[in-house]
């Protein structure tokens, strides 16, 4: 989006998802953007943001998921509870 991207609203397979969730686990990321390559092969992982920016989703969506994520973690907040024990 910041390159002069765009931003679509794609139905992700069961494969992509599970490529994308086991990414974010690896990392020992609860939130984070993963971004994926279709391949010939199945997903590809390009890369794991653990900040990432929601322009895209939020335009492509027209939704503040910056909200949404906010109201999950106020409901589901477990503090001391994280795998980098304020390590990383």
């Amino acid at each position: 989006m910041h390159r002069g991207g765009s931003a679509e609203i794609v139905k992700l397979s069961k494969e992509e998802r599970a490529t994308a969730v086991a990414a974010a686990n690896i990392m020992g990321l609860n939130l984070c953007g993963v971004d994926l390559l279709r391949s010939s092969t199945g997903p590809v992982v390009m890369e794991v943001n653990s900040s990432p920016g929601l322009e895209g989703i939020e335009t492509a969506t027209k939704k503040d998921i910056a909200g949404m994520i906010y109201e999950f973690i106020e409901k589901n907040a477990r503090p001391h509870r994280n795998k980098t024990q304020g390590k990383g």
